[in-house]
C-alpha cells in the first residue's frame, strides 16, 4: 500500500509525461478507491451507544442487520481487487530491477515498505495495552479494544507473503501462464475441503499461501495486457461466470452467503471475486483513465495514494477513538439503523477523515522512510525469510484468535526484530551475475 499515485506540477509535467504514460494510472486509481472504500465500510461498521437496558457502552456494526447486507458484500468487498493493482505494480517493480538482482533482496525492501510503519502502530497497541491494564482496565476490556482497532492487521500477513512468493511467482507466471494460476486454484479449492472437513479455521490459515498469491497472479496477467487483449463481452461474461460459480458456492451452503465472513481464513469465494473484480477494472479502465485527467481526482489519489500504508493501519484506530469521544462527550446518540444514524454519519465521517488525514500526514515520514541498510553488511535469504516469519505470524494468528495484550507485545517485539534484520544489511546479487 505504499506504492502512491504519482501526479506532476505544471512546471515538470512535459519532464513526467514519459513516465505517467508507462503507469498503468487505471490501476492507481483503483488503489485509492479501495483504501477510501475500506475507510468509508469501516465508518460504517462502527458505532458505540448505550445500551437500552443497561445504559452501558456497546458496539453495534448496524449493516450486518440489514436484510441486504451480504449481497452488497460481493460488490463492497474490495480487498481481491486491491491485491490485483498490487500485482500489476509488483510485476512492473520486479521486471525494472537490475538483471540477476537477488529476490531476497526484494523482499528484503518491500518488507521494509511495510514493516516500518507497522511497527509504530504495534509498539503503540503494546504501550497502551500495558499502561490500561496497569490503571487496572480489565483484561476482557483491553482485549476487546484491541481487536476492534487491529481488525486490518490481517492485511500485514497477506501483503507480506505475496510480496515473498512474488519473484518465484512471477517467474512461474511467465513459465507457465494459466496454468500455474490453475494448480494455485487445486491448492485453494484442496485447503478449503480440509477445513470443510475438519470444521478446523486453523486449515483455513493455509490459503494465505495461494488465495493472495493466486489473486496477485491476476495482476501479473493485467501487466502483461492478457485483459486488454479481451473483449468486453468477454470480460463481462467472465466475470458473470466467477458470480455464477460464487453463488454455486455459497448455495452448497459450504460458505457464507456474505464475503467479509469468506475474508479471513481466505476461501475460493475470493478467489473467483478476484478474477471478477480483474475483468471489470479493464472493462472501466477507459473510464478511470478519463477521470485521472481531473485535477481533482490526481489531488485526492496524490493525498491518498502517497499515505495508503499510514491511512489503513491507523483508520479504524481513530475512528473508534473519535466515535468514543463522541459519545462519551454526550453527542446525539440515535437508534442504530434509524434515519437519523444514516445521517450522522455524514458529519462523522467528515471528522473521522479529518483526524485520519491529519495523523497520516503527522506519520508520512515513517511511510516514505528509507529502506537503505544501516551499513554494509551482507544478508542471507535465510536471515531475510527470519525476519519476514517475525513480522508475518503476530498479524496470522490474529486472524483465528482475539489481538490479546500478549499477542500484541509479540507483534511489537516481532516488527522491531524483522526491522533491526532488514536494516542490517543487503542480499548481495549471487556471484558471477552482474
Amino acid at each position: 500500500m505504499s506504492d502512491g499515485v504519482q501526479t506532476h506540477s505544471a512546471p515538470t509535467r512535459a519532464r513526467g509525461s514519459a513516465a505517467l504514460a508507462d503507469r498503468d494510472v487505471a490501476s492507481d486509481a483503483a488503489r485509492v478507491g479501495c483504501v477510501i472504500a475500506v475507510v468509508f465500510i469501516h465508518l460504517l461498521m462502527v458505532t458505540l451507544t448505550a445500551d437500552p437496558e443497561t445504559g452501558e457502552l456497546i458496539s453495534v456494526m448496524v449493516p450486518t442487520e440489514q436484510p441486504w447486507y451480504w449481497w452488497v458484500t460481493w460488490i463492497m468487498q474490495i480487498m481481491p481487487l486491491f491485491f490485483v493493482v498490487g500485482g500489476v505494480a509488483t510485476a512492473g517493480a520486479l521486471r525494472r530491477r537490475a538483471r540477476g538482482a537477488a529476490p531476497a533482496e526484494y523482499v528484503r525492501e518491500r518488507t521494509l515498505r511495510l514493516i516500518q510503519p507497522a511497527a509504530v502502530l504495534w509498539l503503540v497497541f503494546a504501550l497502551g495495552a500495558m499502561i490500561a491494564l496497569a490503571a487496572g482496565v480489565g483484561d476482557e476490556l483491553v482485549t476487546f479494544a484491541l481487536s476492534g482497532m487491529g481488525m486490518p492487521l490481517w492485511f500485514l500477513a497477506a501483503y507480506l507473503i505475496a510480496q515473498a512468493l512474488a519473484p518465484t511467482f512471477l517467474e512461474l507466471h511467465e513459465r507457465m501462464g494459466w496454468v500455474w494460476c490453475w494448480f494455485l486454484l487445486s491448492c485453494v479449492v484442496a485447503v478449503d475441503l480440509l477445513r470443510i472437513a475438519t470444521d478446523q479455521q486453523w486449515w483455513g490459515l493455509l490459503n494465505m499461501l495461494f488465495v493472495w498469491p493466486l489473486i496477485q497472479q491476476f495482476g501479473f496477467f493485467r501487466a502483461d495486457g492478457w485483459f486488454a487483449a479481451r473483449s468486453t463481452v468477454a470480460l463481462l461474461g467472465i466475470a458473470a461466470g466467477c458470480y455464477g460459480l460464487l453463488a454455486v458456492c455459497v448455495l452448497s451452503g459450504r460458505y457464507a452467503p456474505d464475503m467479509l465472513t469468506n475474508l479471513n481464513p481466505p476461501t475460493v469465494c475470493l478467489a473467483l471475486l478476484g478474477l471478477a473484480q480483474a475483468c471489470l477494472l479493464q472493462v472501466f479502465t477507459p473510464a478511470l483513465n478519463r477521470l485521472m485527467r481531473w485535477r481533482p481526482a490526481q489531488a485526492v489519489a496524490y493525498v491518498v495514494g502517497t499515505r495508503a500504508m499510514t491511512i489503513y493501519l491507523w483508520h479504524l484506530p481513530v475512528i473508534i477513538l473519535v466515535m468514543a469521544a463522541w459519545f462519551f462527550a454526550g453527542g446525539y446518540d440515535p437508534v442504530p439503523g434509524s434515519a437519523q444514524w444514516w445521517l450522522l454519519r455524514i458529519p462523522l465521517a467528515v471528522l473521522c477523515w479529518a483526524v485520519v488525514l491529519a495523523v497520516a500526514t503527522a506519520l508520512v515520514r515513517v511511510e516514505r522512510a528509507s529502506v537503505k541498510p544501516w551499513g554494509k553488511l551482507r544478508l542471507t535469504p535465510l536471515a531475510v525469510l527470519v525476519g519476514l516469519i517475525c513480522a508475518v505470524v503476530p498479524p496470522l494468528l490474529e486472524i483465528v484468535t482475539l489481538l490479546t495484550p500478549a499477542l500484541v507485545l509479540w507483534g511489537a517485539a516481532g516488527s522491531v526484530v524483522c526491522l533491526v534484520i532488514m536494516k542490517w544489511g543487503v542480499v548481495p546479487a549471487p556471484r558471477g551475475v552482474r
